[in-house]
């Protein structure tokens, strides 16, 4: 590496080659780095080829630099806005909560039909 690069970086680079596990771009003449498949967009990306293409030019932030192995880390996404998160931030009960509620509940409604099964299976 001829420049040296550090973490929180965001730069212009472009796409030299495409692999099932991330994409490698080029930063300068010299130096490239890899954004991993997990950091090209939010949520899961099967084919990278429907989001970049060899030669295209991508804004990307610097993850982390590994001098001695001569590592980039790059991310697309960490320059994305999040999405929004579909469920409602509510509190959510534990499951423990639930099934206590549910069971205060049905044992009480078996216990009050009882007597009338047992009327009903006399006849």
């Amino acid at each position: 590496m001829v420049r040296k690069y550090e973490s929180g970086e965001e730069l212009t680079g472009k796409v030299t080659g495409i692999q099932p596990y991330g994409a490698f771009i080029s930063l300068d003449e010299d130096t490239q780095g890899l954004v991993h498949i997990s950091e090209i967009t939010y949520g899961f990306v099967k084919d990278i080829h429907e989001y970049l293409s060899v030669g295209e030019e991508v804004k990307v932030k610097v993850l982390d630099v590994d001098d001695d192995a001569g590592k980039i880390s790059l991310s697309i996404r960490a320059l994305q806005k999040a999405p929004p998160k579909n469920r409602d931030d509510r509190s959510r009960k534990t499951l423990q909560e639930r099934v206590n509620e549910r069971d205060a509940e049905g044992f009480n409604s078996l216990k009050d039909k009882l007597q009338d099964w047992i009327d009903q299976s006399g006849q």
